[in-house]
């Protein structure tokens, strides 16, 4: 039976049908067990661990650029498959990959410059913050509050920035 739409049914009723239900609930499922093995796999391979981050910024140890290293080309080996293959979504859409714009690359930079600046002196990229708060270091709380307030910041304060 096909997903249905809310304004296509036919009986009137408001409630939403139960394979589109069920579709959301598993997708649901499906986010929070991908969530739990990240952060399952980023604990086991230290990858939120202060004194890794710290080694990588002061270039005492691989494991983080070797960690990073792969999963950039994980991820453009993926990216190169899915192009090649012309892969669909579940709902049958083609993914597509639009090219970016990178203008002159300063606000690449700068921005790259801030989450550096944000990485180094937190010790958690934007992933990791909640497997930490899940191994119980609760002051990343503080962390995870902050990022999410600049992030709205950004998105109130975008049309003011130049492009």
């Amino acid at each position: 039976m096909p997903i249905q739409k809310l304004s296509e049914q036919s009986s009137g009723s408001l409630e939403k049908p139960a394979v589109e239900t069920s579709v959301k609930e598993l997708s649901w499922w499906a986010h929070v067990l991908v969530g739990v093995l990240f952060g399952i796999v980023v604990t086991k391979a230290e990858v939120i661990s202060w004194f890794r981050i710290q080694e990588m910024f002061r270039f005492q140890s691989f494991h983080m650029y070797g960690v990073i290293g792969s999963a950039v080309v994980v991820g453009a080996l993926a990216l190169f498959i899915i192009r090649r293959m012309r892969s669909k979504t579940i709902f049958g859409q083609e993914i597509s990959t639009p090219p970016k714009d990178l203008g002159t690359g300063i606000r690449v930079a700068v921005g790259g410059i801030l989450f550096g600046l944000g990485w180094g002196l937190t010790g958690a990229c934007p992933g990791p913050i909640y497997a930490l708060i899940g191994n119980g270091v609760t002051v990343m709380i503080v962390v995870l509050i902050s990022a999410l307030a600049g992030t709205w910041a950004y998105g109130h304060l975008k049309p003011l920035i130049p492009h």
